[in-house]
């Protein structure tokens, strides 16, 4: 048996089954446990923890750099400039908007992400 996400060999007692897929414990737990940007309590616990001087990781900084110079940017052209995957670039960002210092905007038919007082 294997895992639907990576292909990963499964053990019939170690497998997990979500939306009609057999999953491996990693993939059923990226699916899981991946923040969600529409948070309220999220967004209340950042803002009150964070105050004025944000402590961001690495990657966080230069995706939130890149869209105060370069921004509004697409999630394509932010992976693209940065070199990170899709799944990591939406993990940070759900971060940052928790923090209310980017969001995602809607223009025309695509969705760009920019710092949260713009646009």
């Amino acid at each position: 048996m294997k895992c639907e996400k990576c292909g990963a060999e499964l053990d019939p007692e170690e497998k997990y089954e979500h939306a009609g897929q057999t999953l491996c414990e990693d993939c059923y737990l990226d699916i899981k446990a991946t923040p969600k940007v529409c948070d309220p309590w999220a967004v209340y616990t950042a803002k009150k923890e964070v105050g004025e001087n944000p402590t961001l990781t690495p990657v966080q900084k230069k995706i939130l750099d890149l869209i105060k110079n370069s921004g509004p940017l697409s999630a394509n052209e932010i992976c693209t400039e940065l070199g990170i995957a899709e799944q990591e670039f939406r993990n940070n960002f759900t971060v940052l908007r928790h923090m209310e210092l980017a969001k995602a905007t809607k223009m025309g038919n695509e969705v760009k992400y920019t710092t949260f007082n713009s646009v």
